[in-house]
C-alpha cells in the first residue's frame, strides 16, 4: 500500500456502496486500485499520463474519475459517509460558510462549447444537460464558455471560486463552484441548499444547520431574510456602511442585528476546512477544463477528509 492510498478500514467503509464488478466480462476493473490512482493524482496534481504503473492504465483511472464525477458517484459516497457520521452523532451542526479562490492552470482553458454527454456506459450522444457543475453537484457541464465552466478573471488572475459550508469539525458539508470574480454573498443560499445529509433510517435528509457563521461578505438583507425564513440562527457581522445607513434612517432603519463576538470566533473552522482541501494539489490548482470534473476532484478530496477525520 502506497502513501496516501486507502487503508483497509477506509476501503471497508466504501466498498459496499460501489457498483459491483471485477467478474469475468464485468463492467468494472478493480475499484480499489482505480480509486487509489485517482487519489494519487488528486493528492499530487500530476498529469494523468504520469500515473505510476501500479494503478493500471492511466486512461482507465481518468475515465472512471470523469464518469463518476458526471453521474454523481463521488457525491453519493460523500453523502453516505456523512449519513453514518450523523447517525453516530459526530457532526457538529454549527456550520460556517466561506469561499476560496483557486488559480486555474492555463491548460484549464479551451474547453469545447458543445461537449457530448458521457453515459453511464461510456457512450456519447447529444449535448450535455444542465448549465454547469456550479449549479448541480456531480452534473455534467454544458459548454457555454469560461463562465459556464466556472472560470473567470479576478484579482488573483484566471480563477475558479469554491464556496463551501463546513461543520464544526472542519469538514466540508457542501461545495459549489463559480467563476473567480463572483461575489460571496449571493451564493449563500446555493451553498446551504446543497447541505443534505440523509438519515440511515426513516426520515427526510437533514438540511438545516443549528447555527450559521459567516463574515461580512454575507451580511445582506436578502441573506438574513432567507436564514430567518428557514428558522436558522446566525452570527454575521454588519458592515460599517450598513450601520450608518440604518442609523441615518432613524426608527425606519429597524433594530440593530444581533452579534455574538465570542461565537463568531468559531468561524475559523471553515478556514481550516479550506486549508485541508487545498492540501490536495489538484484542488489547490485547477487543471481540469470541465467544471463538473473539477467539482468531482474537490468532492473526492472532501470525502477523504471525512474518512480520515
Amino acid at each position: 500500500m502506497g502513501r496516501g492510498d486507502l487503508t483497509n478500514a477506509e476501503w471497508d467503509r466504501l466498498e459496499s456502496f460501489l457498483p459491483p464488478g471485477g467478474a469475468r466480462g464485468g463492467r468494472w476493473s478493480d475499484h480499489r486500485r482505480v480509486i487509489n490512482g485517482v487519489l494519487y493524482r488528486v493528492r499530487t496534481g500530476v498529469q494523468w499520463r504520469d500515473l505510476p504503473e501500479r494503478f493500471g492504465p492511466w486512461e482507465t483511472v481518468y475515465k472512471r474519475h470523469r464518469r463518476w464525477s458526471a453521474d454523481g458517484t463521488w457525491t453519493m459516497l460523500l453523502s453516505r459517509i456523512q449519513s453514518a457520521e450523523d447517525a453516530a452523532g459526530r457532526i457538529d451542526w454549527e456550520v460556517s460558510v466561506d469561499s476560496t479562490a483557486v488559480r486555474a492552470h492555463q491548460h484549464a482553458a479551451g474547453a469545447r462549447k458543445t461537449p457530448a454527454v458521457i453515459s453511464s456506459k461510456g457512450a456519447r450522444w447529444g449535448d450535455e444537460p444542465g448549465r454547469s457543475g456550479a449549479a448541480e453537484a456531480g452534473g455534467p457541464a454544458r459548454g457555454s464558455g469560461q463562465i459556464g465552466e466556472c472560470l473567470g478573471r479576478s484579482r488573483g488572475g484566471f480563477t475558479t471560486k469554491i464556496h463551501l459550508a463546513a461543520d464544526g469539525r472542519c469538514r466540508p458539508l457542501a461545495l459549489v463552484l463559480t467563476p473567480g470574480h463572483y461575489g460571496d454573498g449571493p451564493q449563500l443560499e446555493r451553498v446551504l441548499e446543497q447541505v443534505s445529509v440523509p438519515r440511515l433510517g426513516v426520515g427526510r435528509p437533514r438540511t438545516r444547520p443549528d447555527h450559521v457563521l459567516a463574515d461580512k461578505a454575507y451580511t445582506s438583507r436578502r441573506n438574513r431574510r432567507y436564514l430567518r425564513r428557514r428558522g436558522i440562527r446566525h452570527t454575521i457581522p454588519e458592515r460599517l456602511d450598513q450601520q450608518r445607513h440604518r442609523k441615518n434612517r432613524g426608527s425606519r432603519g429597524g433594530r440593530p442585528t444581533g452579534f455574538d463576538s465570542e461565537r463568531y470566533k468559531k468561524r475559523n473552522t471553515v478556514e481550516r476546512a479550506i486549508n485541508r482541501l487545498k492540501g490536495f494539489r489538484a484542488v489547490a490548482t485547477r487543471y481540469e477544463k470541465r467544471a463538473y470534473i473539477y467539482l468531482g476532484t474537490a468532492t473526492l478530496a472532501a470525502l477523504i477528509i471525512w474518512l480520515r477525520t
